[in-house]
């Protein structure tokens, strides 16, 4: 019975004993589970002893190794010093296709999804397939219900965050504040878009029209302008848009949905735009003083007007002040 087995026994009289202890001990049920060691707790088997002692804390919680930093405790070595990554810089991971570089191996798999397209997490309802598991999961929520509701405006969310950032329209609220100018935004992701202002980077050019851009996303919405392309339908009208922002606007139009509030007289708006003007009529601020040339510039494209050279035009004026003056006449 023993000739595979390598424990260490008594003389013959005990050989018997463990020979037959062993037939029901679920760590030595075979000659090829000589080396293996089993969790006492879940039953997993490990090759190694060193290995099941590093699983064991998975159930005791036991986190050894401490980050020097932040304090932060794991239960393995390997994983503190990839966490010391985020401490030092050091992004030893690089993407052969953009040279993009990553503190971690596993990050560096999920972003080569984006060169090769793949798409291993599927929708089990409406067979959609993403390429993060984050995705799906923020997917999945649109086939059950949002059980997040504004107390305010009665508007619902699948996640409390999203709720929480909802919110801070009405309050006011701008937590997150720039570190060079002070600006104050109500989202995080606003404060990240700004600060790209004061670096100046712009390394993404369109290959039509040689605009740059900061952000990757900016110029995918840009080319849009020269593609025609409107991937953005109302659900309720079918009327197509170009941005995602663009449709919640519309959106608003049929849910009757005014989340912007005057502090003053308590009307809803449906932007802050609308709200900033309504504002004025309390400030008594003077039209002339608020119409400045990106104004103009959105007005004259929302109402398809076409200002030509005219002969009255002052030479003394800047273009911007000659169209103002040329709207005034028409009033």
């Amino acid at each position: 019975v023993s000739d595979w087995c390598f424990r260490n026994t008594a003389p013959d009289t005990e050989l018997t004993e463990h020979s037959s202890d062993t037939e029901n001990d679920e760590d030595w049920r075979t000659p090829f589970n000589v080396n293996s060691f089993s969790c006492s707790i879940c039953k997993k088997i490990y090759t190694k002893n060193s290995e099941l002692v590093v699983h064991m804390r998975m159930h005791t919680g036991d986190k050894p190794y401490s980050c020097s930093v932040c304090k932060k405790t794991f239960c393995r070595n390997s994983t503190l010093r990839s966490h010391m990554r985020i401490h030092t810089g050091e992004k030893p991971f690089s993407c052969s296709v953009c040279d993009k570089t990553f503190n971690q191996r596993s990050n560096l798999n999920v972003h080569m999804r984006i060169h090769t397209g793949e798409k291993p997490f599927s929708c089990s309802v409406c067979n959609k397939t993403f390429s993060h598991l984050t995705t799906l999961e923020t997917h999945l929520r649109t086939h059950t219900n949002k059980p997040y509701s504004c107390l305010v405006c009665k508007k619902t969310f699948y996640y409390y965050s999203k709720l929480e950032a909802h919110m801070r329209i009405h309050t006011g609220e701008k937590p997150f504040s720039c570190s060079i100018c002070k600006k104050t935004f109500n989202r995080k992701s606003y404060l990240k878009v700004h600060m790209i202002m004061h670096t100046g980077d712009k390394t993404f050019s369109c290959s039509v029209c040689k605009k740059t851009f900061n952000q990757k996303m900016c110029l995918k919405e840009h080319l849009r302008v020269h593609s025609g392309e409107k991937p953005f339908s109302c659900s309720i009208c079918k009327k197509a848009f170009s941005h995602s922002s663009s449709l919640r606007y519309h959106k608003r139009a049929h849910e009757k949905e005014k989340p912007y509030i005057c502090s003053v007289c308590k009307t809803g708006f449906t932007s802050s735009s609308n709200l900033k003007v309504h504002m004025r009529r309390h400030t008594g601020e003077k039209c002339e003083d608020i119409h400045t040339p990106k104004l103009v510039t959105k007005w004259l494209k929302h109402n398809k007007v076409n200002v030509l050279e005219r002969p009255s035009q002052s030479p003394d004026l800047s273009p911007f002040e000659n169209v103002w003056a040329d709207l005034k006449r028409r009033v």
